[in-house]
């Protein structure tokens, strides 16, 4: 297996493939992404600005997947931008044939696999994080994993819960739901999981400290010890 460390600007992914020609895809993916982004954001500010669902208008793929994604969960579109940017990495990696890749954009991944994956829980301060890890099986369909947190890393929260993971196959989506259900959940308070589809998000696991809730249908939680040089840390773009 390969590991690839790769950033542009904010843009901070770590990068698994069998092959570097599909590690080369995946940059290629993202850059493309990424610029498509960076354009539509120099035509329109309010578009990279905004906490509230919008449409500029703009006919690029990655755009419409975050104007989507952004309507759907009651958030702005930005809250989709770094699932958007992984599942357009791994979709220039599939295009190569590859079997197995996994791009994580500061906890937002978006992955493929032939085996089976642990893909561990980070929470900041929590006493369950980097003790968890889901047990993710083998798919040839592309599964974006996207986590909030209003106690770790660079973006913006309204909100309490130390990390909120949200799985679904529109990674975009994923994202939006990530920020949206972190903006809201409490412990005694998870009315935001009742205005998920279950149709487009298989599941979703939050953690306030010691406490944790799993909605829908998630991959087995096993104890792991993660490896928190292998957390990828992201900026806000």
């Amino acid at each position: 297996m390969i590991r690839h460390h790769f950033e542009l600007r904010e843009t901070i992914t770590t990068i698994l493939a069998d092959e570097q020609y599909h590690i080369d895809a995946a940059v290629g993916g993202i850059v493309r992404a990424r610029q498509a982004v960076e354009r539509c954001i120099a035509g329109d500010p309010f578009f990279g600005a905004t906490f509230e669902p919008y449409n500029p208008g703009s006919d690029e793929p990655i755009v419409l997947r975050m104007v989507s994604a952004a309507k759907k969960a009651g958030v702005g579109p930005m809250a989709a931008v770094a699932g958007a940017i992984a599942w357009g990495g791994i979709e220039a990696m599939q295009e190569t044939g590859a079997r197995y890749g996994v791009i994580d954009n500061g906890g937002d991944i978006a992955l493929f696999s032939d085996h089976e994956l642990l893909i561990g829980v980070h929470a900041g301060s929590s006493p369950v994080s980097d003790r968890l890890a889901f047990v993710v099986p083998p798919t040839s369909e592309i599964i974006g994993i996207c986590t909030s947190s209003a106690t770790v890393g660079p973006s913006i929260s309204f909100g309490t819960a130390d990390a909120v993971t949200v799985f679904s196959h529109d990674v975009a989506l994923a994202d939006a739901w990530a920020t949206a259900v972190c903006n809201e959940i409490r412990p005694d308070d998870t009315s935001v999981l009742l205005r998920i589809d279950p149709e487009e998000v298989s599941g979703v696991f939050s953690v306030i400290g010691e406490w944790t809730n799993s909605y829908g249908l998630l991959p087995p939680l096993v104890r792991a010890n993660v490896r928190k040089d292998l957390i990828t840390a992201g900026r806000k773009l």
